[in-house]
């Protein structure tokens, strides 16, 4: 892939998703968080119409007048930005998303408390390759992730309703359904099953946005001279910051547990020698502060000196430092349309969407 070509390839994936992405949000305005988080609670997982702006590409609208004028929704910090003052409705929020999942409430008969329904819920983690989670509405008027020790009287389940592969599906759908009522007579509750028809069409226009940002990025390094020996260069590699795993692969750690970038050797594990390495950036997965694609030219520009190498597209064509610029600027903006989106790169939204 030339420098054009990756240039290209974002700009392309921004505007797929501009226009099925703002149709949605039309949508989820008036349908999702009112039909989530209905109740006579004061619910902290919900905020003034006057405090959110509509995401939305190229400015959108604001709020919907049919929402609650007390609605809110809380978004979830990007991971290594944590604290230990990250409160149980911040986390809740994290887990069962109205912005990304399909919510289905769950009336109790009675309030519950956390340990007696764990090992129920537990029952039900994924369906396909969408993960489940549930939430309750605590004693305290608050939703929070289920724990022991917590009393709960009401509680939300949450389907993610697209992946990086696919978008929550019929089946998929019919499976969490049938379970979960199952799992609703084992402890007492009542669950209030939306429309699937509704439900299909937000997730197939959810994973069109996913699948219109689903950019990665690659530098190479190609030999100046002869192939690099394996075991040389794990070592240089290793001392330049790389954790090199079990499995072969090359992580350039990002300090808080999470990833930069990877790299790799372009040979299959256990090879002697490579001519050529490739440095790869999952874009809405790294966080537009972390400067992962700045990060990632650094390290290519660090390896030529170590490595007697140069920096070259997927034809082995030199990339320079206008092109390399160019390239830079083209991320800021798709970092831009994902922030105007409400997923910003290397939030939780966006890890649990591009993992």
């Amino acid at each position: 892939m030339t420098d054009i070509e990756m240039s290209i390839s974002i700009a392309v994936a921004i505007v797929v998703g501009v226009f099925a992405f703002n149709k949605w949000q039309e949508y989820k305005a008036r349908k999702s968080v009112a039909r989530a988080f209905s109740s006579d609670h004061d619910d902290v997982l919900m905020r003034s119409d006057e405090a959110r702006s509509e995401p939305g590409f190229g400015g959108g609208n604001g709020g919907n007048g049919d929402e609650d004028e007390n609605a809110r929704l809380i978004t979830p910090p990007l991971p290594g930005t944590d604290t230990p003052d990250t409160t149980p409705a911040e986390k809740a929020t994290s887990l069962v998303d109205p912005l990304i999942d399909c919510l289905i409430p769950l009336s109790l008969e009675t309030p519950v408390r956390g340990d007696k329904i764990l090992p129920v819920l537990h029952r039900l983690r994924h369906v396909g390759n969408k993960p489940v989670h549930f939430i309750g509405l605590a004693v305290s008027g608050e939703y929070e992730p289920i724990t022991h020790g917590g009393v709960y009287t009401q509680l939300q389940a949450g389907v993610q309703m697209a992946s990086r592969t696919t978008a929550l599906n019929e089946l998929e759908y019919s499976e969490l359904v049938t379970r979960l009522r199952a799992l609703c007579d084992d402890i007492g509750a009542e669950p209030e099953i939306p429309d699937m028809i509704e439900v299909m069409g937000e997730a197939r226009t959810l994973h069109r946005f996913v699948s219109g940002h689903d950019a990665q990025l690659g530098v190479n390094l190609l030999s100046n001279g002869a192939p690099w020996s394996i075991a040389t260069l794990i070592g240089a590699l290793e001392k330049q910051g790389f954790d090199v795993r079990p499995d072969g692969r090359f992580i350039m750690p990002d300090g808080d547990g999470g990833q930069l970038f990877t790299l790799s050797t372009n040979v299959t594990l256990g090879a002697d020698t490579t001519s050529r390495l490739t440095l790869l950036l999952d874009v809405p997965c790294v966080a537009p502060v972390r400067d992962g694609f700045g990060a990632m030219v650094l390290c290519a520009k660090a390896l030529v000196g170590r490595l007697d190498a140069l920096i070259v597209d997927d034809s082995d064509q030199p990339l320079l430092d206008e092109a390399l610029g160019e390239i830079n600027n083209q991320v800021l903006d798709f970092y831009q349309e994902m922030e105007a989106a409400d997923i910003a790169a290397g939030s939780t939204r966006a890890l649990r969407l591009f993992s």
